[in-house]
């Protein structure tokens, strides 16, 4: 499922890039999700996670490197959160980005990430129902 969300998370970020700085931001794709053990410190649990791209010169670089936290929040309710950092396409790709577009195609992917990651936690695949997950007020 992970695997599955940053796959189109990454995809809709370089579909954005591509509409704000153009064509050359497009040829980049994501190339490796790696993920961590799931580990529990304190009452957190959480997952390391990195994303390996491909950039239009055919380089590997690093795309995202996060932790992925579930953290209690009261009796049934359990927040889901990720701090790291996001980079856009390195050299020609992403040499036209200014800070602001780079910041908001970066809201916009991990947002998107997630966005399917609680969507699938609320409602696993091949269960009955499915219901829009409400924005919580989610934070860069």
């Amino acid at each position: 499922m992970l695997l599955r969300a940053s796959e189109v998370a990454y995809g809709e970020g370089i579909t954005a890039l591509t509409e704000l700085a153009g064509p050359a931001a497009g040829l980049t794709r994501l190339a490796d999700v790696c993920l961590e053990h799931l580990a529990e410190t304190d009452d957190c649990a959480h997952i390391a996670l990195q994303w390996e791209a491909i950039d239009a010169d055919g380089k590997l670089f690093t795309a995202l490197l996060a932790d992925l936290m579930l953290v209690p929040a009261g009796d049934q309710i359990t927040a889901l959160s990720l701090t790291g950092a996001y980079w856009p396409p390195p050299g020609p790709a992403g040499a036209d980005l200014g800070q602001v577009i780079a910041r908001c195609c970066a809201t916009a992917v991990i947002g998107s990430f997630l966005d399917a990651v609680a969507g699938e936690l609320v409602h696993p695949a091949g269960t009955a129902g499915h219901s829009p997950v409400p924005d919580r007020g989610r934070q860069s």
